[in-house]
């Protein structure tokens, strides 16, 4: 089955969409942030504000963690750091960038892959409307 027929299926209410609950009220956030501010700022003004609007919906998140590499048997300190992780069910990684790259999206699957959490939302501020920058996607 081709993944459009699988998120279609999704959509129809067949197959249920995994952490539905946590992602809407992490993108409900989200929204409330775009809202207040709009876009054009720093991602570091955004992950901020994000961190302040959840702790107000008292969404259980951690946020800047470091998430070091595995390699056959050593443990590499790379210095990445996911931007949040909630209720270690889902990773968000959070952009001020013009246009979203197969590389951010590479990112998010990394740091997913990496943590063993099935869920992220990569979400971009800098557009007019936050729904044009949101990306969900399941491992």
């Amino acid at each position: 089955m081709n993944r459009d027929n699988s998120l279609r299926r999704e959509k129809q209410g067949k197959i249920p969409l995994l952490e539905r609950e946590l992602t809407e009220q992490i993108i409900g956030a989200a929204l409330e942030v775009h809202r207040a501010l709009g876009p054009g700022l720093l991602e570091s003004i955004y992950q901020r504000c994000m961190e302040h609007e959840s702790k107000l919906r008292q969404l259980p998140f951690e946020s800047q963690v470091s998430i070091p590499v595995q390699y056959k048997g050593i443990t590499i300190e790379a210095g990445y750091k996911i931007d949040f992780i909630y209720d270690n069910r889902v990773v968000v990684e959070l952009k001020a960038v013009e246009a979203i790259l197969p590389v951010h999206e590479a990112q998010l699957l990394t740091y997913m892959k990496l943590t063993g959490v099935r869920v992220g939302l990569l979400i971009n501020f800098n557009v007019p409307a936050l729904r044009e920058g949101i990306y969900r996607r399941v491992l």
